[in-house]
């Protein structure tokens, strides 16, 4: 299983500002210099983690983004599932679009199927504070945090 880059981003952005004082803002440019990844990606990345309830925008002169709960309120399965277009891991997830001449017949969608609640059920059990149990070395790693 493979999560896409939007969803590690959507991480990394929620790592990056768990890692940080939580009264302070923090702005897109910074998070795009530490992880050396396109400002317009996080800008999209961003946009749906406010949107989602995980972070807070201020906008304007000073303003930025921080996080909208205590790391320990942030489910990584929740943030996972909310920042995911899809977990269709066969063509036969996708009831719409299947089209697997052997999909009736076929017992690899529920072993995949499976194998998928299980994966989610596993980062379920796991919050953003879990994360961030080296939050000194994060810090020295993602300067200028």
């Amino acid at each position: 299983m493979r999560l896409t880059m939007y969803t590690d981003f959507s991480l990394r952005v929620l790592i990056y500002l768990g890692a940080k004082d939580q009264d302070k803002l923090t702005t897109i440019q910074e998070i795009s210099d530490a992880y050396n990844i396109s400002k317009n990606h996080l800008m999209k990345v961003t946009f749906e983690l406010g949107k989602a309830g995980f972070i807070q925008t201020v906008r304007g002169r000073g303003g930025g983004i921080r996080l909208a709960d205590l790391p320990e309120n942030i489910n990584v399965g929740t943030v996972v599932r909310k920042m995911e277009d899809d977990f269709h891991l066969v063509e036969c997830f996708d009831r719409e679009h299947n089209r697997c001449p052997i999909a009736p017949v076929c017992g690899l969608r529920g072993v995949l199927g499976k194998a998928l609640h299980a994966y989610l059920a596993v980062l379920d059990e796991y919050t953003l504070e879990d994360l961030l149990f080296n939050r000194e070395g994060l810090r020295e790693i993602l300067q200028p945090i």
